[in-house]
């Protein structure tokens, strides 16, 4: 931790109630410049409500707010940023109809003398931006065009766009590849050289004892601890953020069914963007009823793609034959793969997973009130019980069925879409990026409902960009490169080495 005598940022007994809930009880933190200071705890703990206040999103609190030993307090979003306060938020936020150039300058747009917005500066600057982060996307693209690791380094460029003090970023590397990971540290490492003081959010153990100066840990939103990164271990902040020791989960091998749920053979499905090609590139593979799969490779591997084509939700259809349970299948959208017994929790939580006006009962039974219905109206009773028993069996943290989905921390809400789903008793699981974004308890919860499920006969097909994710949770693990399956791994033969040379077996190719 830096010695200076007065800290860059000091926030003194902060406190925030949401109506009757206490979001954070006197809080107290503090960082220099040129520092990286890392925010500890699990969904919930009020780490993003901090921050929220520190950006001037948040305008109604206790406490003090010192800036180079000045008090200071925000009357929103854009006082923070004339103030030199940037955010980068975990949930994007963009305009997808809007290029990547407007979205970077929206409300800062570079006019002329006689108000005439100067569009090429403001590209040349764009270009620039991205230059500097190492990411060739295209200034004048649509953001609603780009895949999310694209849109999370848009985010991140809009925090650069404008010389700041201090940046906050609340997990800034959930979508990016490890690629874009390494060219995000270096750009980090830039900035403290440059004296900008850094609030990083992560519930990455990795990424916070490689970035971090100092570490402060919250908790219920209450302050636990605060130390030098070569002060603490990574066991120790896990359990001052969740309060009691996390397992190592080791799962036990299981035994093979022998009745394979899913078999893919051949499958092919052109570039949706006429890049020249295949997103997927003959594949060949099966799951058995009860066998967890991985599906690990880089961003652009193919992962998503896969598992949109087994669901019915790709614009263009696959080739090749998919047989589910023994029966040769062949959906055109959605309805006609969960018809069947297919479930898809997709990536992005928040604009595909979540009904964000409806309550957590709402986003539990919305794809089964057909069984909930009587003479053409919802049963009350059937309905409720329903609710009730989800909840009970995914151990949802709510305050019932008729709390607002948006108040639930990303866990809970993740629970609330696999609830969804259970629901159609599904023969095929399909899960992408499933703990995207969720601290390190709910985590283990997730994976022992995953090894739960497939216990119980499930087919579970996974994908995950933490590598320690697939091999503690799967029984096999398949490598996809460039849309072409590289390697079809048992647990005992996968570890990170072998699956990351399968995983740029023909980009190795290509670079030679």
């Amino acid at each position: 931790m830096s010695d200076l005598s007065t800290p860059r940022l000091r926030m003194k007994d902060i406190t925030k109630n949401f109506g009757g809930v206490h979001a954070l009880g006197g809080v107290s933190l503090q960082a220099n410049a040129g520092e990286v200071h890392a925010i500890c705890g699990e969904n919930g703990a009020g780490k993003s409500t901090l921050m929220k206040i520190l950006a001037g999103a948040i305008t109604d609190y206790g406490g003090e707010i010192l800036i180079d030993g000045k008090p200071a307090r925000f009357s929103g979003p854009r006082d923070a940023e004339d103030s030199g306060i940037r955010i980068i938020y975990q949930e994007l936020n963009l305009v997808p109809e809007l290029s990547v150039t407007d979205n970077l300058f929206l409300g800062r747009e570079l006019s002329g003398p006689l108000g005439w917005l100067q569009g090429r500066a403001m590209e040349t600057a764009a270009r620039r931006l991205f230059e500097r982060l190492g990411t060739p996307i295209s200034p004048r693209a649509r953001v609603g065009d780009l895949r999310i690791g694209d849109q999370q380094m848009v985010e991140i460029a809009k925090a650069l766009a404008f010389d700041a003090s201090i940046v906050i970023m609340d997990e800034p590397t959930s979508a990016l590849s490890d690629a874009e990971v390494a060219r995000l540290y270096r750009v980090i490492h830039d900035l403290k050289a440059a004296g900008t003081t850094i609030f990083y959010i992560s519930h990455k153990m990795n990424e916070i004892f490689t970035l971090a100066d100092g570490v402060t840990v919250l908790r219920d939103g209450k302050f636990v601890a605060s130390a030098a990164k070569e002060q603490i271990q990574p066991a120790q902040v896990v359990r001052w953020m969740v309060g009691r020791e996390i397992a190592e989960l080791q799962f036990a091998p299981r035994d093979s069914s022998g009745k394979k749920m899913l078999e893919v053979d051949g499958l092919h499905l052109p570039s949706p963007l006429g890049s020249g090609r295949p997103a997927l590139q003959e594949l060949t593979f099966a799951v058995e009823a009860g066998e967890v799969v991985g599906i690990a490779g880089l961003l652009g591997a193919g992962r998503t793609e896969l598992l949109e084509s087994l669901f019915g939700a790709t614009a263009a259809p696959p080739t090749g034959t998919i047989r589910l349970d023994g029966k040769v299948v062949r959906f055109r959208e959605p309805a006609q793969a969960i018809a069947s017994g297919v479930a898809l929790v997709t990536e992005d939580r928040k604009s595909l997973g979540l009904f964000s006006r409806m309550t957590v009962g709402e986003n539990i039974t919305i794809r089964r009130l057909d069984h909930l219905t009587s003479f053409g109206f919802i049963d009350p009773n059937r309905e409720s019980r329903t609710i009730r028993d989800s909840i009970e069996r995914l151990a949802i943290k709510t305050d019932g069925g008729g709390a607002a989905i948006t108040s639930l921390s990303g866990g809970n809400q993740q629970k609330c879409i696999i609830a969804r789903w259970l629901l159609i008793n599904p023969k095929l699981l399909l899960l992408d990026e499933p703990t995207r974004g969720i601290d390190v308890g709910a985590k283990a919860e997730i994976y022992a409902l995953i090894r739960q499920l497939a216990a119980e006969g499930m087919a579970v097909l996974m994908t995950s960009s933490e590598l320690p994710e697939l091999l503690s949770v799967s029984d096999r693990i398949l490598v996809l490169c460039e849309g072409r399956l590289t390697a079809n791994l048992s647990r005992a033969d996968a570890n990170e080495e072998v699956i990351m040379h399968a995983a740029t077996q023909f980009l190795d190719r290509a670079a030679g």
